[in-house]
């Protein structure tokens, strides 16, 4: 795979369908044990596998933008979520427990929270590390074995975890890794031992993935593609607005599910916001990712960089007015030549029907639209198959959260934007996928409640 020099760092292999075999089996055997353990006991080893990845956040971060191109700023960041989330199931591992009812003539029934089994997980490219820790963090805590297999452009720190949940004490085989596209991931969600499949990339693999989990009867998560909805109304804090619009757009150059793409400004303030969001991105520091003050480094590689390349054309082509950037970006250090890289590009002159405000772009392009009235703004913001986030900049809190609770979409912000504590459920409606990660309400999707009535006197027969 490449890094944003262009430059091939390693080979793997992919694993066929004896290896994913070999990986379930491992990981099945690993569940026998670890399925056993009590809730405390489990903590314990997830506390230490935060401890390790905290301890050694800066190595793994520069592992991470080598993986995958993003600043080392963004990296650190993308670490401290992961040990958090490690140490936030670690803390409910203790608690899962099911519930005691008292029926007549004192009998009772109970129920018991039971962990699924084998559980995959196929990760994205664009947080390798953070991805295969939210996966696996619930999973473990709940008491299954997992195998993972990280997009084959960021096979590398996906197998560092693997090494750390080994280091911290679970048994060996539980955190399987396997490397692989898309013949792998079929071998892994069509085995007959694999209990459930939680996936995150796009709207059709996650189509292809629901008919494989189909023919098994298997549970999925899915955590797909969005165009976001961003709505900034005229009494917003402007700056904090402007803020929010950028790290709804530009994170991780653009290559994140979430993004507010679709940018709508109240007409009063449109010139206003435009010219600042402008003058802001243009002062974007791209270049070399592992230098400190690099804020934007290159895209995953060459076929999605050209992809979005067309994404502008095309948007050029229907009408779009590029405010600024869109073209190609060659950094003055002569080892990044061949980089992917890109200066992050405004459009104004936006309308709904067009293609760059209509499909997910998955790059550094933001869509700049105007609107009146709060009634129309929401209609707008609701007329797409996605429904992964939305947000709202506003002064007046009351329209807020009447304006979030009008927005078809699973996590939404409020003066603010791209911030998921790992306390916070996370997923989306509609096309965007089911299924939560993050919070609690992720343990529901990676056990199961099995209910048990006892009878205290004889049973009445009615034959």
């Amino acid at each position: 795979f490449k890094t944003c020099p262009g430059r091939v760092i390693t080979k793997l292999l992919c694993s066929g369908e004896k290896e994913v075999d070999l990986a379930v089996q491992s990981a099945k055997a690993a569940f026998k044990t670890w399925s056993q353990m009590s809730g405390m006991e489990r903590c314990r080893v997830l506390l230490e596998a935060a401890r390790i990845v905290r301890e050694q956040r800066e190595e793994i971060a520069t592992l991470e933008t080598i993986n995958n191109g993003k600043s080392i700023f963004e990296a650190r960041v993308d670490i401290d979520i992961s040990w958090q989330c490690l140490e936030y199931y670690a803390g409910l591992a203790g608690s899962l427990a099911g519930e005691h009812i008292q029926l007549p003539g004192g009998s009772f029934g109970y129920t018991r929270r039971e962990p699924l089994g084998v559980c995959a997980g196929i990760g994205a490219w664009n947080y390798p590390f953070q991805i295969a820790c939210w996966k696996s963090a619930p999973a473990l805590a709940c008491g299954n074995a997992m195998v993972f297999k990280p997009s084959p452009f960021t096979p590398i720190s996906a197998v560092r975890l693997a090494e750390i949940f080994t280091e911290a004490g679970v048994p060996k085989g539980l955190f399987n890794v396997v490397q692989g596209g898309v013949a792998t991931g079929q071998f892994l969600c069509q085995h007959p031992d694999v209990a459930k499949i939680s996936f995150t990339g796009s709207v059709p693999t996650g189509v292809k993935i629901m008919e494989m989990a189909a023919k098994g009867i298997k549970p999925v998560t899915l955590e797909l593609g969005g165009k976001s909805p961003l709505i900034i109304f005229s009494d917003c804090a402007l700056e904090n607005a402007v803020n929010g619009a950028l790290m709804a757009n530009f994170l991780t150059q653009g290559e994140v599910c979430c993004n507010g793409t679709r940018v709508f400004v109240e007409r009063k303030i449109l010139d206003t916001f435009t010219k600042e969001v402008v003058k802001r991105t243009q002062k974007i520091k791209i270049g070399d990712p592992l230098l400190e003050d690099t804020r934007m480094g290159a895209l995953i590689n060459r076929p999605h960089l050209d992809r979005v390349q067309r994404f502008i054309k095309q948007a050029k082509e229907e009408g779009a007015q590029v405010l600024c950037g869109g073209d190609l970006y060659v950094p003055d250090d002569p080892k990044l030549k061949n980089g992917f890289y890109m200066q992050p590009c405004v459009l104004g002159n936006c309308t709904d029907d067009m293609t760059c405000v209509k499909e997910e772009i998955f790059g550094p392009v933001m869509s700049i639209l105007p609107f009146d009235t709060e009634e129309e703004v929401v209609e707008r913001a609701n007329n797409t198959k996605f429904g992964l986030a939305g947000g709202v900049f506003t002064r007046d809190i009351q329209k807020a959260h009447r304006v979030v609770a009008a927005l078809k979409a699973g996590m939404c912000f409020i003066n603010n934007y791209n911030v998921s504590p790992v306390e916070l459920p996370f997923g989306g409606y509609k096309a965007s996928g089911f299924g939560k990660e993050n919070g609690r309400a992720a343990i529901e999707y990676y056990s199961q409640l099995k209910t048990v009535c006892v009878e205290m006197g004889d049973v009445e027969s009615v034959f």
